[in-house]
């Protein structure tokens, strides 16, 4: 019999009640009972590590304030729905000591992320593991937000540490790029070419500390599964943070990936304090170049996906108060460098803006297509060494 960490996985009733097959020896169990596979399972896999889950169990790998503000929304909400969910939330933390405590002892002790998200009170059923192979256990929903600089590393440790849930599906809340061998491609296609699950993508103006503070906001989940894409939407939608799902992965994934470059440069024009109507222009130039690179390089990115909280109000939101803005900022008025200010200014969290800048400036190069993106070639120059005059 399986071993389990929850009385809440055992022998699903609805298999045992169907003899069309035997539970025994390695017969795969049929599609019909499972229609959201990636790929086919047998009973218990052949280690007989996993069991059915009656509910499905949560797992978040990434701890920083946007990681953080999710697992108190996500372990809040799964609390309210214990019918349909595990109410433990494993949260993959990067193991740190801070004033000379490990910080996961802190968060599951005195329930704060003290480092990353302070004065926010975690639920207590949200537990910090600093074992990415423990912290997904039996996951069957898998939540990856991450800086996108480590998703390759991560997944390639869960493979090599653990095995993923035969159900498990993942939701990325990474913003970036894949660029790799000349090509480009989704974080959600990343991870699940690598630990073969299915994918969401969840964006949206979405600045970690006022949905901390329960302040009201929307987001978007861009789906290929509909059905994958209303079970996370249970698991984030609150009365404070609104989620619509869209049929759009790509549209969603590239604004997100993308308007943290729109907001470097937004925060250089408050460094050289050219005014608001400057960083409108921005702000429209640069919408207009992520709607322009993600159709030409995604198919079936649709116009509507950039009127969702994932484009228009992320660009503006990401462009006045988000962290690459400030950084930016920063970044003309003092003459530093941008790792220097993520230590001073983001308790040495990264910026994705300028990481992405360079992956998105390689691939319009190798395409010819650097003429067609003056407002990212721009920002791309400025952060790698060319004057601001």
């Amino acid at each position: 019999m399986p071993t389990t960490e929850s009385a809440e996985y055992f022998d699903s009733p609805s298999i045992k009640s169907d003899s069309s097959f035997s539970m025994s020896g390695n017969s795969p169990l049929p599609h019909s009972l499972f229609p959201n596979l990636h790929r086919p399972i047998t009973p218990f896999m052949e280690s007989a590590e996993y069991a059915i889950p009656v509910k499905e169990k949560v797992a978040i790998v990434g701890s920083g304030n946007w990681g953080t503000t999710v697992a108190k929304i996500v372990g809040n909400n799964v609390l309210g729905q214990l019918d349909t969910f595990n109410r433990v939330v494993q949260m993959w933390v990067h193991e740190e000591i801070v004033n000379g405590r490990k910080l996961t002892d802190i968060i599951n002790n005195d329930r704060e992320n003290v480092k990353y998200l302070p004065g926010i009170k975690l639920p207590e059923n949200v537990v910090a593991d600093s074992d990415i192979s423990s912290a997904i256990r039996n996951a069957t929903l898998i939540i990856f937000v991450i800086p996108h600089q480590f998703i390759t590393q991560i997944c390639e440790k869960i493979v090599k540490s653990t095995s993923i849930h035969p159900l498990a599906r993942g939701i990325s809340l990474i913003k970036g790029v894949d660029l790799r061998n000349g090509s480009i491609s989704l974080f959600t296609d990343t991870i699940s070419r690598l630990l073969n699950i299915r994918m969401s993508v969840l964006s949206g103006a979405n600045i970690a500390s006022e949905i901390a503070a329960e302040q009201f906001c929307e987001t978007t989940i861009g789906y290929r599964d509909k059905d994958n894409a209303v079970m996370f939407q249970k698991i984030f939608q609150t009365s404070y943070f609104r989620v619509n799902i869209v049929e759009d992965i790509a549209g969603v994934e590239i604004c997100g990936a993308l308007k943290n470059v729109v907001a470097i440069g937004a925060g250089i024009i408050d460094g050289l304090q050219l005014g608001e109507n400057s960083k409108a222009a921005i702000i429209r130039i640069g919408l207009s170049e992520i709607r322009k690179f993600a159709k030409h390089f995604f198919e079936g990115v649709k116009d509507e996906t950039f009127f969702e909280s994932c484009g228009v109000a992320d660009v503006i939101t990401s462009c006045f108060g988000g962290r690459n803005r400030m950084v930016a900022e920063a970044f003309v008025k003092t003459g530093k460098s941008f790792e220097e200010l993520e230590m001073e200014l983001l308790n040495g969290q990264k910026i994705q803006g300028t990481l992405t800048a360079k992956e998105v400036h390689a691939i319009l190069k190798q395409s010819n297509l650097v003429d067609q993106f003056p407002l990212m070639t721009t920002i791309y120059r400025i952060c790698y060494g060319s004057s601001l005059s």
